[in-house]
């Protein structure tokens, strides 16, 4: 059986100010804001390029079992570019204060910047040249025909 992530819930404590965030600092785009049920209101923003999203909802921690995680409570969520230091110029251009990159290796992966949204969840995005060569779902697909 095939499984795959592509939807993850982000608490955030405003819809609005969250989906402005990531589209207009971050340049995810918008697949959905809507209600998609009466009373339930789902965001949905992909990073270019990804083939999984972030889900922003005001009811969508009622359909899972378990606490609800508190806006801002998310750590260590990563994004992967290619060229970090394109993408630090392009996310600063945007107005998103994100930290300068820092190489912890000269190997490829080891460089890393990181930036929170408006409610404190922190986020790192890491530098795997390979994917200029390799995309992701390039090399699954590849993988999947072995």
């Amino acid at each position: 059986m095939d499984m795959t992530l592509e939807v993850i819930p982000l608490p955030v404590s405003d819809i609005d100010r969250a989906r402005d965030f990531y589209r207009d600092k971050v340049g995810f785009h918008v697949d959905i804001d809507q209600e998609v049920m009466p009373g339930m209101r789902i965001v949905q923003l992909t990073p270019p390029g990804s083939g999984c999203s972030i889900a922003l909802g005001d009811s969508i921690w009622e359909m899972t079992p378990g606490p609800t995680p508190a806006p801002g409570s998310y750590r260590g969520l990563q994004l992967c570019v290619a060229d970090i230091k394109a993408a630090h110029a392009e996310l600063t251009a945007r107005g998103l204060e994100v930290s300068d990159p820092v190489e912890y290796a000269p190997a490829d992966g080891a460089t890393f910047m990181y930036f929170t949204d408006p409610d404190g969840n922190g986020w790192a995005v890491q530098e795997y040249r390979r994917r200029a060569t390799e995309p992701l779902h390039k090399v699954l697909g590849d993988l999947a025909g072995a």
